[in-house]
Order: C-alpha cells, then structure tokens, then sequence
C-alpha cells in the first residue's frame, strides 16, 4: 500500500474519531458512563471479528506472558487517560482540557528521542510545535488559570501523557499481534477497569432515553471502531508519534462536523486555528526530510 492510501485512511480515522465531541453533546449521560458504553460496544463488535478470524484465534491459544501484560497495560492506560481527562472537565473549562490533552504528540515524540532512541527531524518538531499552536489558538478565549482550573489542566496534562504511552505500547505489541485481537481484547480490559470507576461514583448504566443510546452505538462504532481502531490498525506501519500527531487534527473535524450537524458556527478565531493546525501537520508530515516511516502493512 502506498504512503498516500495510509495517510487517506488516517484521515478517515481523524474524521470518524472527530465525531466523538458531537455524540457526547447528543448524549444526556455521565462521561464515566460514556466511555464505559464506548468501549464495551465496540470490544463486542470486533468480538466475532476475532473469534471467527483462525489467525487471531491462534495468536491467542499462544498468546506469551509479556502480551498479556502489554495488553492489560494499554487497556489500562486507555482507561485512565478517560479517568483523567473526564475528571479534569470537573475542575477546568472544556477548551483548556482538550487543547491540553491534545499535547500528546509531544509526548510521544519524547519517548521516541529520548526511550527509543530515535532521531526526530526537525520539521517534524516544528510541525508538531505549529500544530499545537493552532489547538491553543482556538480554546484560547476560554482558558482558565488559578485554583481548581490548575488542577484540572494538570490532570488533563497527565492525560495527554498516559495515552502517549497507550499508543507507544499499541506500536510495539502490533509488530506481532494483529489489529483485531490487540484492540478487542485491550478495549475489553478498559471497559471492565471503568466499570468499577462507575460503580465508585454510582454512576447509571441504565434509564437513558432513546438519543443518549443512539449516541453510545455513535461513539463506539464511529469514533471507536473506525478511528481508535484505524489508528491501531496503522500502528504497524505508522510510528506512535505520527498516529498522535494526526488526532491533533480532530478539533478541526470537531468543528466542521458542528457546523454542518448541530448549526454551531465557525468564529474567525477557530478558522484560524484551523488554518495554523493544517499547516503543523502539513509540514510533519509531507516535508521532503521527513523520512519514510515504516515499510511493512498492517494486517
């Protein structure tokens, strides 16, 4: 496959997992719930996937004790990056938790340098830099600072921390496991670690109208299933630091989808935003010395 279909199928996951943000102001449910619905639905959609798959089958008859824990590991960070970025909206505004949050990539270009020992092109730190900008650039009127609004980007900064690490354990564990069986059995791990933070806050599973269902059936087969598992799906072609990189342009989806779907409207200042982000990625990923990444497919 070549880089162009890659990164075509990238931006497919960009997009779907753009829709996240729509479903979860559709939804009249807790965050805890949601992203408990998210994950479990998603877990038992890919479930005959793999159990009718012989391939996965296999790779779980011999499954080693270092994938089980590669495993339990990632579903657990993937947990507790929704654990702190949901409790961070508890003590900081919305747009400051999320442009905080999307400072993932930056996370992962270090453990990239400074863990893998990889050298990092200077147009990819660059883009990453420009990028960010354009995130910051658009919550940047509703930035909180001081007390409790410190806490909560604090938390929200440890998030963006922990799914760095998700994806950096998503890239090494799909050098030898497919998409299907990693992802199933990692979002399975997840849902059963927010059930018992659900059960701690005494937060519903049930009564929920009819649109709040749609919306859980929305964010697991939409934003789960065609973006967080297109994005471990790509893990064995793309390093952690480029799948991260490109979820920085979901506010620019987020945006666009709230126009066209919900009527909101597109200030000059998210516009720009929007702008300054295209640029970021455009020079990460397109700049002639940004080398090739990977060679092998994704199966």
């Amino acid at each position: 496959m070549s880089n162009l279909k890659t990164y075509l199928i990238l931006f497919g996951g960009v997009l779907a997992i753009s829709t996240a943000a729509i479903w979860v102001k559709l939804a009249d449910a807790p965050a805890s719930t949601m992203a408990f619905y998210r994950l479990f639905i998603a877990a038992v959609v890919l479930l005959p996937f793999l159990l009718l798959n012989k391939h996965c089958i296999n790779e779980l008859k011999s499954i080693r004790k270092r994938q089980v824990l590669q495993i339990a590991a990632a579903g657990f960070f993937l947990a507790l990056h929704y654990v702190l970025w949901f409790e961070s909206l508890n003590f900081t505004s919305t747009a400051s938790s999320t442009v905080i949050v999307c400072l993932q990539p930056l996370f992962s270009l270090a453990i990239e340098r400074f863990i893998v020992k990889k050298r990092i092109p200077p147009t990819a730190m660059v883009g990453c830099i420009i990028a960010l900008s354009g995130c910051f650039i658009i919550g940047f009127g509703d930035f909180q600072i001081g007390g409790k609004s410190l806490l909560g980007d604090i938390l929200a900064f440890i998030a963006a921390g922990i799914i760095a690490l998700y994806f950096f354990i998503g890239e090494n564990i799909r050098k030898e496991m497919s998409a299907i069986t990693y992802s199933t059995t990692c979002y399975f791990v997840s849902a059963i670690i927010l059930v018992v933070y659900i059960l701690i806050k005494k937060d519903p599973f049930v009564g929920y109208g009819q649109i709040t269902w749609i919306a859980f059936f929305g964010i697991a087969l939409i934003a789960t299933v065609g973006g967080q598992f297109v994005f471990n799906l790509l893990l064995k072609k793309l390093p952690a630091s480029a799948v991260t990189m490109s979820i920085v342009g979901e506010p620019i989806g987020t945006c666009i989808l709230a126009y066209l779907i919900l009527h909101e409207t597109i200030t000059f200042q998210q516009f720009v935003g929007i702008v300054v982000i295209l640029l970021g990625i455009m020079i990460f990923f397109l700049l002639p010395n940004r080398k090739k990444m990977k060679q092998t497919m994704p199966t």
